[in-house]
Parts: C-alpha cells; sequence; structure tokens
C-alpha cells in the first residue's frame, strides 16, 4: 500500500485508533473520509482537520450500508482504500437470558465490514490500485473471557481477511489486517484511556504507520507490544498458560 495519495474511508474515524489514524493518514496526505454514528462527532473531528470529511454511517444498518456505499463513492469518485475500524467491545455474562450487546457486536465487528466490503467491491475492483485494511485484535488470538463475543468476532474478522486476501490475490485489491494490542482508547470507557497497561494511542499509531511506510507489501501489521498474544503459543508457559496469566489479570 502506497502510503500517500490515496482517498481513504476510516468507519469509526472519529474516536479512538479510527480518528487516530485518520490524523495521521490526513497528515501524510491522503484525502480522507471518516464515518460513523454521530454526526456532531464527525463535525468536531473534520474541524479540527481541514481537509478531511465526513458522512454519517450506521454501521449496524445493513440497509444503511447500501445506500452508504453509494452515496461515498458518489462524492469521491477516487476512493481507493477502506479502513474496516469500527467496532465495540462489551463485557458479558454468557449465562444471562439477554444476548443484546452479543447481536450488536456481531453485527458492527463481522457483519459491518463484510456488508461494507461487498458494497464497496466492484468500485474498488476498478480503481488502479486499492486496498482494504481491516482491524482485528491480539484478542482474535487468544480469548479475554470476560468479553467473549467480542474476540469471537475478532477471531472471524482474521479469518475472513485471510479468506478475503485469497480470493483477490489475482486483483489489484491489497488486503492488510491491523492487530492492536491493548491500547489507550476509551472502547471499554474512559478508564482505558488512562490505563497504564495499555499501549500510550500516539505510539500505537506512529509505529502503525511506520510499519506501513516501510513494509509496503506486509500483510499483518504487528506492533511489539501485541507479538505476545498473536504467537502466545510461542510463549514458554504455552497457550494454556498465557491464557490463564491474560485472563488472570482481568479478573475482578
Amino acid at each position: 500500500m502506497q502510503i500517500s495519495g490515496n482517498t481513504i474511508l476510516i468507519t469509526g474515524g472519529a474516536s479512538g485508533i479510527g480518528r487516530a489514524l485518520a490524523e495521521a493518514l490526513h497528515r501524510e496526505g491522503n484525502q480522507v473520509i471518516i464515518a460513523g454514528r454521530r454526526k456532531n462527532v464527525l463535525d468536531e473531528t473534520t474541524a479540527a482537520n481541514p481537509g478531511m470529511k465526513s458522512i454519517v454511517l450506521d454501521i449496524e444498518n445493513a440497509e444503511a450500508i447500501a445506500s452508504f456505499a453509494s452515496e461515498v463513492t458518489q462524492q469521491f469518485p477516487a476512493l481507493n482504500v477502506v479502513v474496516h475500524n469500527a467496532g465495540i467491545m462489551r463485557n458479558e455474562d454468557l449465562l444471562a437470558e439477554n444476548v443484546e450487546d452479543a447481536e450488536a457486536m456481531i453485527n458492527t465487528n463481522l457483519l459491518g465490514p463484510i456488508r461494507l466490503t461487498a458494497a464497496l467491491a466492484s468500485h474498488l475492483k476498478a480503481q488502479p490500485q486499492a486496498a482494504i485494511l481491516t482491524v482485528s485484535s491480539g484478542l482474535a488470538f487468544i480469548p479475554l473471557a470476560i468479553t467473549p463475543t467480542y474476540c469471537a468476532t475478532k477471531a472471524a474478522i482474521h479469518s475472513w481477511t485471510q479468506s478475503l486476501r485469497y480470493q483477490l490475490q489475482d486483483t489489484k485489491i491489497q488486503v492488510i489486517e491491523l492487530v492492536p494490542p491493548y491500547v489507550q482508547t476509551e472502547l471499554q470507557g474512559p478508564q482505558q484511556a488512562k490505563d497504564p497497561n495499555a499501549m500510550p494511542l500516539a505510539d500505537f499509531i506512529s509505529e502503525t504507520v511506520g510499519i506501513l511506510k516501510t513494509q509496503p507489501d506486509v500483510k499483518e501489521v504487528l506492533v511489539q507490544r501485541v507479538l505476545p498474544l498473536r504467537y502466545s503459543g510461542g510463549q514458554s508457559e504455552g497457550y494454556d498458560g498465557f491464557f490463564e496469566k491474560l485472563n488472570g489479570m482481568f479478573k475482578h
């Protein structure tokens, strides 16, 4: 993927990793379009970054995705990069009868990227050079038991990304997976943004953009902090031992 001269759509681009990545890629000389549910937050982000654009998108709504794809390609015919960043993460009790949180996470984290990719497929195929970037998680490779559906959706995104890359290998569309570790964002509330155990957001973005710059053919963007999660089976304590260690850190 070339690091500049693109027209880039980033879902969930008004907060957290999405906003920080949007701002970094904007500085690199790309036309960046951010999408999300909250127009006021989108407007705040674009106001702080002159030249950045925004469009409202409810990623959980299949019909909204279809109309959004038509709108964004009409407004930005040069669109050639999509970053599937929108995501939600909620703790769950698997013995509770309410599965609304699970359904919301599946719709946003998994079906959202699948639907949006399908809606934009023909447009991206027509571009001279294009890329689809998915955002999974270190938790795709070893689950945090208090957030079971979130971890399952990210494991699914990793698997889906591999299949997408294989199916598109003879096209001009590159498929890249971003694999964040635990990062200082508000994904699970304000306390996460201040957690010293989480990687500072600026450091994560700097290392991520550095990898994209120096490794244009990269398949998985892996910052150093995520390597223990990505390759947990290779740890001295083994997968089971690492699973117990990780989940022990988050016991209440």
